[in-house]
């Protein structure tokens, strides 16, 4: 049985991440997996967001599997969900430095809005 990491897709559509994939590194706010060809950061704050598609992420330049999160307005924002670096054009480094700043950026929003935890 399949371990569903939150980003798991059996349409079809976009989500080629192997869930048999070596875990590297977890921390609260993303996982590192090793599948083979490439370095795959999941942001597990998108667990169970759908990928819609796939295509090159503007702030990283890495592919990405994107979903949609709607907002109040009812207006859809593409979204990465994972990132998949070649290994043959990115070492760890490069993998873990993004994780490290998704880390930051949502312990800090955290500690904004629930000082208390």
């Amino acid at each position: 049985m399949a371990i569903d990491d939150g980003g798991g897709d059996s349409s079809g559509k976009g989500g080629r991440h192997n869930s048999n994939a070596l875990t590297l590194r977890t921390g609260s706010f993303y996982t590192i997996t090793d599948d083979g060809s490439a370095y795959v950061l999941l942001d597990r704050t998108k667990r169970g967001l759908e990928p819609r598609e796939r295509s090159v992420d503007e702030k990283t330049g890495i592919e990405a599997d994107k979903g949609v999160i709607y907002g109040m307005d009812g207006i859809g924002h593409k979204v990465p969900i994972r990132w998949y670096y070649a290994k043959d054009e990115h070492d760890i480094s490069d993998v873990t430095g993004h994780a490290d700043s998704i880390e930051r950026q949502y312990t800090e929003l955290r500690e904004l809005t629930c000082p208390d935890d």
